[in-house]
C-alpha cells in the first residue's frame, strides 16, 4: 500500500544526478569494492547514482537543503542505511530545520518500514531534540494496529521509551486491555501490562487483582502460554514470592488439572508450584514430591516431549534437592 506522496514519485520519471544543474558541482563517489570483489552487488543504476552522489556529498561534509533532498532519495531506496539516517540528523541539526516536518515525514515512512530498526531510532532521537511526546502513543497505536503487526517489537519498544520517559502510564492498562481482548495470545500486549504494572507497584491488592485477571483469561483459553507466564511473574511479586502466596490460584489451577486438563502451561505451572512447596516441606519421600515426580514423568513422555530431558533433569534435581536437605547439607 502507499500513500499519495509515494504514488507522485512512482509516476515521476527520476532524472539522474549528473543530469540535473544544481548537482554540476559535484563530482559522485563511487563505492570502493576493492581490486577483487568475492561478490558483486548487482545495484540498479538509479541506486549506485544515488549513493555515489550521496557518499560524495558526506565526504565533503555539505549541510544544505539539497543535501537533505539527497537523503530523502536515498533512504527511499534504502530506508536501513544507518550512515545516512546518521548524517540527515547532522543536516537537520546543522539547519535548524522544522522537525514537525521531519515527525510528519516519518509518518509516511514507518507506515511503510514498520519493521525496521533505523527508522524507529531516527524518530525517537527526533522527539529527544523537540522535546514532545505527543504524537508518539497515536504513532505506536496506528503502527500496532495494522494488520501483522500487534506484535511489532520495535514499535513496542518505542511506545516504552516514550512512556518511560515522558511519564505517559496512565491510560496504558486500558489500551492493553483491549489489546488482550482482540488477541488473548498477544504476548507483547501482556508484557506490556506487567511493565505498567511495575511502574505503579505490585500492592497485595494489584497482585489479587492481576492474579484474578490473568486466570479469567486462562479460563477462555486454558491452553495459552501468556496468561500463564504473566500469573507466574504477578505471584513472583508477592512478599514471599512463592507461587503459593494466593490459595485461589492454588485451588484454580489444582480444579484444572482435576477437572481434566493437561494444559502443558498448567502441568508446568503445578510442577513449579509442588517443587517449592516440597523444598519448604523438607521431606524427601514427601507426597508433595511424588506429584513432582508424576507430572515431570507426564510432561516427557505426552505432553511435552521434544523437552523431555529437562524434565527428567527438573525431577532428578529435585530429589538431589531433598536428600541433601533431610542430610543436613547445605
Amino acid at each position: 500500500m502507499t500513500d499519495s506522496s509515494d504514488e507522485e514519485y512512482l509516476h515521476t520519471e527520476w532524472v539522474p544526478y549528473s543530469e540535473r544543474p544544481e548537482w554540476s558541482d559535484v563530482k559522485p563517489l563511487p563505492q570502493d569494492d576493492g581490486p577483487n570483489p568475492v561478490v558483486s552487488i548487482a545495484y540498479s543504476p538509479k541506486f549506485r547514482e544515488t549513493f555515489d552522489y550521496m557518499r560524495a556529498i558526506i565526504a565533503k561534509g555539505e549541510k544544505s537543503q539539497r543535501a537533505l533532498e539527497l537523503t530523502t532519495e536515498a533512504l527511499r531506496q534504502n530506508p536501513a542505511n544507518y550512515t545516512v539516517w546518521q548524517y540527515r540528523r547532522d543536516i537537520l541539526r546543522e539547519l535548524k530545520a522544522n522537525l514537525q516536518d521531519e515527525l510528519e515525514y516519518l509518518d509516511e515512512v514507518i507506515g511503510q518500514n514498520a519493521k525496521n530498526y533505523q527508522v524507529w531510532h531516527h524518530r525517537r532521537v527526533i522527539v529527544e531534540m523537540m522535546n514532545c511526546p505527543k504524537w508518539e502513543l497515536e504513532l505506536t497505536q496506528n503502527a500496532l494496529d495494522n494488520d501483522g503487526n500487534a506484535k511489532n517489537y520495535h514499535a513496542w519498544q518505542h511506545r516504552q521509551w516514550a512512556i518511560r520517559t515522558f511519564n505517559l502510564y496512565d491510560d496504558e492498562l486500558d489500551f492493553v486491555d483491549r489489546l488482550i481482548c482482540e488477541d488473548p495470545r498477544n504476548n507483547s500486549a501482556w508484557n506490556q501490562r506487567f511493565f505498567v504494572l511495575k511502574h505503579f507497584g505490585f500492592t497485595p491488592e494489584v497482585i489479587k487483582r492481576e492474579a484474578e485477571y490473568a486466570m479469567d483469561r486462562i479460563r477462555v483459553i486454558k491452553n495459552n502460554e501468556s496468561p500463564w507466564n504473566f500469573l507466574v511473574g504477578v505471584l513472583r511479586q508477592s512478599k514471599s514470592g512463592k507461587l503459593d502466596s494466593l490459595p485461589e490460584v492454588v485451588e484454580f489451577s489444582e480444579g484444572l488439572y482435576n477437572a481434566g486438563n493437561r494444559s502443558p502451561y498448567l502441568l508446568a505451572f503445578l510442577i513449579d508450584l509442588y517443587q517449592e512447596q516440597a523444598l519448604d516441606s523438607k521431606q524427601e519421600d514427601n507426597s508433595i514430591a511424588q506429584k513432582v515426580y508424576t507430572l515431570c514423568d507426564d510432561m516427557a513422555s505426552k505432553h511435552d516431549v521434544i523437552r523431555r530431558k529437562y524434565w527428567q533433569y527438573v525431577a532428578s534435581h529435585l530429589k538431589t534437592q531433598l536428600s541433601k536437605q533431610t542430610e543436613g547439607i547445605d
